[in-house]
């Protein structure tokens, strides 16, 4: 059973650099694959969900 936090579409960031938004691509495995926001054409990035933060909604 999968069971992933942040489901697909969702805005993160990485903790390793938190001023770059990432939107959820895909989930396989418990590894999120990600794109930046503003740049598709950019290869994906590749994380473990330890390592995502959640965009705060004001």
């Amino acid at each position: 059973m999968l069971e992933n936090t942040f489901p697909i579409g969702s805005e993160v960031f990485a903790k390793v650099n938190p001023d770059l938004k990432l939107i959820i691509r895909q989930y396989l495995k418990r590894i999120y694959y990600c794109t930046v926001v503003g740049n598709p054409l950019q290869k994906d990035l590749v994380f473990f969900e330890r390592e995502l933060i959640p965009v705060r909604i004001k």
